[in-house]
């Protein structure tokens, strides 16, 4: 295994061996020494509003792939639980459901919504049971607004993860959000999930590929801002576009502010417009495929269709064409590793920096 390792000083650095894009083997390691312990999106408040819901998912499903399941128990809080009964390992929950325990349906063995266990059949007779490994493994869950997240073996707290984003756009209504599944949308892109990313992570690209967006935005206002598990690209409209109402205590304020788009390590992006959220959510399927969620979050539906938020799909269209062409580029014989744009590239770089230490 290669050392990947990226020169902190951008101006020297190189960008990430190619190896780490095509080689099965990184594609491996990379799920449980990158995904694992990252903050994943797992849904929103809306999913599971009453006592008594219970919704089964598979976490990353097809990579990571770690059955969970979301219940609101009695006391009215949310848990977020392993799927897999202690006792012959039986899917626990195959269905959403409403129900007030979950129960095995294989030998009936019961458990609280909060994963505790309750009861057994058939099982007077052994000895030094229940213990607390009985229970269901119980995960942690962060809110934010009404999205909802986890993680398996998370390294540091989620207020820590997304403390800059929240810190930022913490105003907006996110408690308004109403999911709009018409707007929303799968994608299959034959790349790696990582270049997937790191397109996303320099608007270098957008006067060459992105004409439409371009036209909105002010390439020369465009900035990029690196925090240590996320980082923000600023969008600047041009006057008369759709822009932010910003509040007095905004760091953005006076400025015509079109779009925040913030990406979380390693596969999330949070694209703010006036009018809500397009959260992207990138998920592995092997090392030269990936599945992009465009998920669609509204609160102020008078301003859709709108700046730098209108024409997401032909955006995505645009972005799919170049990365997939990458991926057939960088399995070249002549080709290992590129140079930064010192102005543009940060977050590319900080992106390839926190691959580089979680690979180690």
């Amino acid at each position: 295994m290669p050392q990947f390792s990226i020169d902190p000083n951008i101006a020297r650095a190189k960008t990430l061996d190619t190896s780490f894009y095509i080689d099965p083997k990184y594609f491996e390691s990379a799920r449980e020494r990158i995904f694992s312990p990252s903050w994943q999106f797992i849904g929103t408040t809306d999913q599971a509003k009453e006592s008594g819901d219970c919704i089964p998912f598979f976490l990353l499903e097809n990579y990571l792939d770690e059955p969970l399941v979301l219940t609101k128990d009695k006391s009215g809080k949310l848990n977020c639980l392993s799927n897999v009964c202690t006792h012959r390992g039986n899917l626990i929950a195959y269905e959403s459901c409403k129900t007030s325990q979950l129960r095995c349906k294989y030998h009936g063995r019961l458990f609280d919504l909060d994963g505790r266990f309750r009861s057994m059949p058939e099982f007077k007779e052994v000895e030094d049971f229940p213990t607390a490994a009985d229970d269901l493994k119980q995960l942690p869950v962060f809110q934010w607004g009404k999205l909802l997240f986890t993680s398996l073996n998370p390294l540091v707290p989620a207020e820590t993860y997304f403390r800059e984003m929240i810190d930022r756009v913490g105003w907006l209504p996110l408690d308004k959000l109403v999911f709009r599944a018409d707007l929303s949308k799968d994608y299959t892109v034959n790349a790696s999930w990582a270049l997937y990313c790191e397109n996303y992570l320099e608007g270098f690209h957008i006067p060459f590929v992105h004409a439409g967006l371009n036209a909105v935005l002010d390439f020369g206002e465009y900035s990029t801002e690196v925090f240590k598990y996320c980082n923000l690209q600023i969008g600047i409209g041009k006057k008369g576009d759709s822009c932010f109402d910003l509040p007095a205590d905004s760091p953005d304020y006076g400025k015509e502010v079109a779009a925040y788009y913030f990406w979380a390590f390693p596969n999330m992006m949070f694209n703010f417009y006036p009018w809500g959220l397009s959260f992207n959510l990138v998920q592995p399927i092997s090392p030269s495929v990936c599945k992009v969620s465009f998920l669609s979050f509204v609160y102020d539906e008078s301003r859709l269709g709108m700046g730098a938020g209108s024409g997401l799909d032909t955006v995505e269209h645009e972005d799919e064409e170049v990365v997939e062409q990458v991926q057939r580029g960088i399995r070249s014989r002549f080709y290992s590793h590129g140079r930064y744009s010192v102005k543009h590239e940060k977050g590319t770089h900080h992106f390839h920096s926190l691959i580089a230490q979680f690979m180690g």
